[in-house]
């Protein structure tokens, strides 16, 4: 401490010196939320960038996903995600939402598996825990809520095209309990179903055939 300032009083001395710590912690509080804000968007920006790889996916995924990702790169389309494959869609495109929500949603989820893979803590097979909701299905297939049934144009498996999309809403509508959604018949990983079938798996559609026939054929 100066001279001059020894001669101030005391008073006056320590609230100079609240004014300047406060200041200070102003600054460095500050420079830690720039910080923190740089970090979080590089991360993210880093991260959304790894993710528009499939590989990287595979690398933290093991079973089923590594299998999942091997189908993928084959020549052969076998099931509904080795055909999206093949017109260059990759695994974000299908497993992230909406826009901006929708992908950070992803990257939220993401970011969640991957703690778990790095503290070890990963279950493996694993688990189904968010499933792909329409929405995910409609923002590049929204001409399929407007199919209309059609007899001349029929599936391989199920009968008509478009009969299933025409009466879903039906379907719901008169069955409040009624579960079914795109996955339910067009299920991304399972193998039976083919192109000529708009890839149908007939063990999980078939049931939600019979469910949605039980409800709206009755008199």
């Amino acid at each position: 401490m100066s001279i001059a300032e020894q001669s101030q009083p005391a008073g006056l001395q320590t609230r100079r010196r609240i004014k300047f710590t406060r200041k200070r912690l102003l600054i460095m509080s500050g420079l830690a939320l720039c910080v923190a804000l740089v970090l979080g968007v590089g991360g993210f920006s880093f991260v959304a960038a790894q993710e528009e790889q499939d590989s990287f996916c595979a690398s933290c995924h093991t079973q089923p996903e590594s299998t999942y990702y091997e189908r993928s790169i084959a020549a052969q389309l076998v099931d509904l995600a080795t055909a999206h494959k093949h017109e260059e869609i990759r695994c974000i495109d299908c497993h992230s939402g909406v826009g901006l929500v929708g992908r950070i949603e992803a990257q939220m989820m993401g970011a969640q598996n991957a703690l778990l893979w790095y503290t070890g803590a990963a279950t493996q097979p694993a688990p189904l825990k968010y499933a792909i909701g329409d929405d995910h299905c409609v923002k590049c297939h929204a001409d399929v809520t407007t199919e209309q049934f059609d007899l001349a144009e029929r599936s391989k498996l199920f009968g008509p095209r478009g009969h299933y999309h025409a009466y879903l809403a039906q379907w719901k509508e008169t069955d409040p309990q009624a579960k079914a959604n795109c996955t339910t018949c067009h299920s991304g990983h399972d193998l039976g179903a083919d192109a000529k079938s708009t890839w149908l798996v007939p063990a999980s559609a078939e049931p939600t055939c019979e469910a949605c026939h039980a409800v709206l054929d009755e008199p």
